[in-house]
C-alpha cells in the first residue's frame, strides 16, 4: 500500500486501540530512573500520606504523567509507521492518577483528515482508560503522510 492509498483509506472515526498495560509496583521508579524525575509524589508513600494537595486526596504514589503519554505515542506509532505515517504532535490533559496496581489501555479514533500543499494530515482524539472504564488522560494528536515528491 502506497503513502497517499494508506492516507486515502482511513476513514473518520476507524479506532485504534492500543496495548493494555498492567501497571507494576516497580514503574514508577523505573520510570523515575530512565527520565531522572525522582518527585517523591512517585516514589514516596509516607511523604505522600502527609503532604496536602488542596481539596486533591491521592491513594499513595502516582504514576508519572510522562508515562501515560508515552504509551499514546507507542500506540500511534504502531499504527502509524507501517502505513507510512508520521507522528508530529501530541497534547494530553491527565485527569485523574494512575496507581500501581492498575491496568491502562490507550485509545484513539480518527476525527479529521485535510490536505494541504505539504502534507495529508490525520487529526486524532486520544484516551488512556483504567481497568474501571474511567478515563485518566485524553487529548489529540495530528499525524502527517508526507505526499509524494
Amino acid at each position: 500500500m502506497g503513502i497517499n492509498c494508506a492516507y486515502e483509506d482511513l476513514e473518520i472515526d476507524k479506532q485504534i486501540i492500543g496495548e493494555e498495560i498492567f501497571i507494576k509496583k516497580e514503574l514508577p521508579k523505573d520510570f523515575a530512573e530512565a527520565s531522572l524525575d525522582y518527585n517523591p509524589l512517585h516514589l514516596d508513600p509516607s511523604w505522600m500520606d502527609k503532604t496536602n494537595f488542596g481539596k486533591t486526596k491521592f491513594k499513595g504514589v502516582i504514576v508519572h504523567g510522562m508515562f501515560t503519554f508515552s504509551i499514546i505515542t507507542k500506540m500511534i506509532t504502531d499504527w502509524l509507521l507501517p502505513i507510512g505515517g508520521i507522528h508530529r504532535r501530541l497534547e494530553t490533559r491527565w485527569l485523574k492518577p494512575i496507581y500501581p496496581g492498575d491496568t491502562i489501555t490507550p485509545q484513539a479514533v480518527i476525527f479529521a483528515k485535510k490536505k494541504t500543499i505539504k502534507g495529508n494530515w490525520v487529526l486524532l482524539k486520544v484516551r488512556v482508560t483504567r481497568q474501571d472504564g474511567e478515563v485518566v488522560a485524553e487529548g489529540e494528536s495530528m499525524e502527517e503522510f508526507p505526499n509524494n515528491q
